[in-house]
């Protein structure tokens, strides 16, 4: 079978799932919804931003001066610590249930710079956003009542995210969510029958065949994923030895973690001369205090552009219905990220 122009199925081992890929379909006339460009040129300091130093949030309280990174709590927070842990079940044999559950929400601002992103800082304040998480991992993780710390950034109006200004969240909760709970099942499943690690298997794999390669760092590689969803979905993954969480990072690599993610951001950039949108996420090991002996660390970026700036992905019909879709393979997806300029496009229009 050619992979590369005909229908067929790709197996998502992390998930246990199938992906369908139709990479001819790219070729279909499109008269659907078209977005907006971004096109908007940011100011280094906004006045209205209730995420800018100095400034007044939603809650009454007004930011420092920050001058690095900047973290507090959520003022509009999805899990509250105070939460009673009530239960109830009912309905035809117990079918409706539901609990409440306990949590913390922070918000990780990753530069006083209102006009920045992560693809546009320097690996240096790229390296202080991952001194935090990783210092936001282990505090958060420390509590009896915190299992999970999930890490994530919305990036971008048409990913859901409210305001432009560089920032990420971090969710910590009781559970262990279903994705990432489903990830470490496959992950002990494929330890135990081949006593070796998953992910860094496979990220060696593709070290080796470089198909689907997007950036190659000394440590780390970004890659679009064989079993890649969105049309320029990419995970980033250390390729030498296994790494459960940022707390693992020796120096040399949580530099060379900062260098792949912003040449992974660049290239995203570049592909279509926007501010890329995407949903980031990083799966680390969970911090219920027990072992995970087959978990490796690894980034998500879930992108909704196809075509252009303009033209998204959606997950609909047949993806909602049936089963995930993709337009084009993730080798060519991986040809047409890797192909771009290493420097950044707004770097060159001076």
């Amino acid at each position: 079978m050619d992979i590369q122009f005909d229908t067929h199925n790709r197996y998502n081992p992390l998930l246990g799932e199938w992906v369908k890929v139709s990479p001819h379909r790219t070729k279909r006339p499109w008269n659907g919804q078209v977005e907006k460009p971004n096109l908007e040129e940011l100011s280094r300091y906004d006045s209205t931003c209730y995420l800018c130093p100095g400034n007044k949030r939603s809650s009454g309280e007004r930011n420092p001066e920050y001058k690095d990174v900047y973290v507090f709590d959520n003022d509009f927070a999805s899990l509250l610590p105070t939460t009673p842990n009530d239960r109830m079940q009912t309905g035809p044999n117990g079918l409706l249930k539901a609990y409440g559950e306990r949590g913390r929400c922070r918000v990780v601002c990753f530069s006083p710079r209102h006009d920045l992103t992560l693809s546009r800082m320097s690996t240096a304040d790229i390296e202080k956003v991952l001194n935090v998480w990783t210092e936001e991992y282990e505090k958060l993780g420390e509590s009896e009542m915190i299992n999970y710390v999930q890490i994530f950034e919305n990036r971008g109006a048409i990913m859901g995210c409210s305001n432009p200004h560089p920032h990420a969240q971090i969710w910590s909760e009781e559970i262990i969510p279903d994705i990432p709970a489903k990830e470490l099942a496959n992950e002990e499943k494929y330890f135990q029958t081949h006593k070796s690690h998953m992910l860094l298997d496979y990220a060696q794999y593709e070290m080796e065949t470089g198909e689907r390669v997007v950036v190659k760092g000394r440590h780390f590689i970004a890659v679009v994923p064989f079993w890649a969803v969105w049309p320029y979905e990419t995970m980033i993954l250390g390729y030498k030895r296994n790494l459960q969480s940022f707390s693992d990072l020796a120096s040399e690599e949580r530099a060379d973690l900062a260098w792949t993610m912003q040449q992974l951001g660049i290239r995203y950039d570049n592909l279509f001369q926007t501010s890329f949108p995407y949903s980031m996420g990083v799966h680390q090991k969970p911090t219920d205090g027990q072992a995970y002996p087959a978990h490796t660390m690894h980034l998500h970026y879930f992108p909704p552009l196809l075509r252009s700036a303009t033209v998204k992905k959606f997950m609909v019909g047949y993806e909602m219905m049936a089963m995930p879709q993709r337009d084009i393979t993730a080798e060519q997806a991986a040809q047409k990220l890797s192909s771009q300029s290493d420097v950044h496009y707004r770097n060159t229009l001076h």
